[in-house]
């Protein structure tokens, strides 16, 4: 099932990744996160094969500047502590589950020179589209907390997270997330190994798709 390109605003339009876009989308995620924990193109490949609808970008002015991937899981496979290669298969999504009820976000990306242009926000709207459409539970999150190495000889995750929460601090994802109404439920532990920004930690944030129907 493939969604059509949507125009979502003058010379910006959101569609599904081809393969065609992926050395794009790697230089990007490359910018955006480092060598070490960005997606290889043999990834990126993988997923457009594994679950094309979870794989979405947006061009501006026929450019690329971001993009998102996601995968469908069940509960039982984030309830408890987990890391992003477990939860993904490494990167390959070999274990999408078109019976999940919940859509694993595993990246979003977005070009530095084009923030100003809200890709992040259209990309987890894409998201929450996608949710209601599939008519699953919810969208749930393994966020990075990139800004909580400057307070973490003083907090722990956990008050870190609070004071975000409390907007007390400012944290440029987690803040975000909590913006477009995701709910933080727990700190996860070495989630990314070597991000080392967040202190390896990650914020599992929720998003309830109102509009789910039990069938």
């Amino acid at each position: 099932m493939e969604t059509q390109n949507e125009k979502i605003g003058q010379n910006v339009t959101i569609r599904p990744v081809h393969h065609e876009d992926i050395p794009a989308i790697h230089e990007i995620a490359v910018l955006g996160f480092g060598k070490n924990i960005a997606f290889h193109p043999e990834h990126y490949e993988s997923q457009i094969e594994q679950f094309p609808d979870g794989q979405r970008c947006v061009e501006y002015n026929d450019r690329i500047v971001g993009a998102s991937g996601s995968l469908l899981v069940h509960a039982q496979q984030f309830q408890d502590d987990h890391q992003l290669s477990g939860i993904c298969d490494n990167g390959y999504i070999r274990n999408h589950d078109p019976t999940g009820l919940h859509l694993y976000g595993i990246e979003v990306v977005v070009h530095p020179d084009y923030r100003h242009l809200k890709i992040g926000q259209k990309l987890y709207d894409e998201r929450k589209r996608l949710t209601r459409k599939l008519n699953v539970q919810s969208i749930v999150i393994g966020g990075r907390m990139p800004y909580y190495h400057k307070y973490q000889n003083e907090l722990t995750p956990d008050q870190y997270a609070t004071k975000v929460i409390n907007r007390e601090l400012y944290d440029p994802v987690m803040t975000f997330q909590l913006k477009s109404g995701f709910v933080f439920r727990r700190i996860l532990t070495n989630y990314i190994p070597e991000d080392q920004a967040s202190g390896t930690n990650a914020a599992l944030m929720e998003w309830e798709n109102k509009a789910y129907t039990k069938v």
